[in-house]
């Protein structure tokens, strides 16, 4: 569910007192915004974990808002970006590339000791006018479709070959019930375009590792089922999937997944690395402190399956300030997704992720100890 940041919203008035689940006040904005006042940041105990922890970045808040690109560079070390580096925003008109946003966001991620997750190369949606248009008036035929698909591809990842990390490869193929998206790609392609991606990437950059990735598929269910056995169908096939990223875009009022652990360490299972790519907890607004500890929670668990998987390289939350959240745009009445509040005050969200990494994982792994998966 990753979705074009176009709504901004009034700052929310959430509740001040609220209490972390460790029993730790959220830290008003004042407080947080004082660069290493409060102690060590994510960005450091999750190095201690042998983690990366990441954030979406929206290119305009980091041009224009200082708060918001100094608290990037300081508590995080990888970055994704929100929209500039999807199909829409770097081939607007056909042959005509603009890679301004994408390549900024790049620079500011070496500039700042980070590394970069692609997101996203094939997916249903945001997708360049002038090829939806020409693939409806049949201007575009299956042929030609796959030819430009290729090029993308192949345009995209060569561009920061060797200057990102991982790829979300293609991004929500697959339904609740675990059939195929009805798709353009599928429509037009066969479901074999999900193959060849990921070898047309490889070719691309041989050292980036490839993801699946998508929504709903935190625990054990049809959906993630699905990728499980088209992922272990494919790695027996020689294709090049490194990764299976499970979004985490959740919300209270609909419980929590279960069986996370069990879910990873089946891919884990299949030689894949594992990641969290896409975290936020939305609720029913108003806030109010119960909902914030539920939230807190949430954020904490996924954690905690993600420390406790060997598998398990990153975790990123699709933003941490509610300022440029996606989801009041999308999602009428829901909000406070992230583990900041809109004034950049450190929810109870932030103070479980930054206990969790604190803790570590399970088996004691440090930073360059053991298998390294943060590389």
């Amino acid at each position: 569910m990753t979705y074009m940041n176009r709504f901004r919203r009034p700052v929310l008035a959430l509740v001040a007192g609220a209490l972390l689940c460790t029993g730790v006040a959220a830290q008003p904005a004042s407080a947080q915004g004082q660069s290493g006042s409060s102690g060590p940041t994510l960005r450091q105990f999750a190095d201690r974990a042998d983690l990366r922890i990441g954030t979406a970045v929206d290119m305009a808040a980091l041009a224009e808002d200082r708060t918001y690109r100094r608290t990037v560079g300081r508590e995080f070390d990888s970055v994704t970006a929100e929209n500039v580096m999807k199909w829409e925003s770097v081939e607007p008109r056909r042959g005509v590339h603009d890679w301004k946003a994408a390549d900024d966001l790049v620079r500011h991620a070496r500039a700042h000791g980070q590394v970069v997750r692609g997101h996203t190369l094939v997916w249903h949606s945001q997708l360049p006018g002038w090829l939806t248009a020409g693939v409806a008036d049949g201007s575009i035929g299956p042929a030609e479709l796959r030819g430009i698909l290729r090029k993308h591809i192949t345009t995209e990842v060569k561009r920061y070959k060797g200057r990102i990390q991982q790829w979300d490869v293609v991004n929500e193929v697959f339904e609740e019930d675990g059939s195929l998206r009805n798709s353009l790609w599928l429509r037009e392609l066969g479901p074999s375009y999900i193959e060849d991606a990921f070898r047309w990437a490889h070719a691309a950059d041989p050292k980036a590792k490839l993801f699946l990735n998508d929504y709903n598929v935190e625990g054990v269910n049809p959906k993630s089922t699905a990728y499980y056995e088209l992922a272990k169908r494919l790695r027996a096939e020689g294709v090049p999937v490194h990764g299976f990223g499970a979004q985490g875009h959740l919300a209270i009022q609909y419980g929590f997944p279960g069986q996370v652990a069990e879910n990873l360490a089946r891919f884990e299972a299949l030689g894949m690395r594992t990641a969290f790519t896409e975290v936020d907890v939305r609720m029913i607004l108003p806030t109010d402190s119960d909902k914030l500890a539920t939230q807190a929670s949430y954020f904490r668990r996924l954690l905690d399956a993600c420390l406790g998987a060997r598998s398990c390289t990153s975790f990123t939350v699709w933003g941490f300030t509610d300022r440029y959240s996606w989801v009041p745009g999308v999602f009428a009445g829901q909000g406070a997704a992230t583990p900041m509040d809109e004034e950049y005050g450190r929810k109870a969200a932030y103070g479980a992720l930054r206990e969790g990494l604190a803790e570590g994982r399970p088996d004691g792994r440090q930073s360059g100890v053991g298998s390294g998966v943060r590389q």
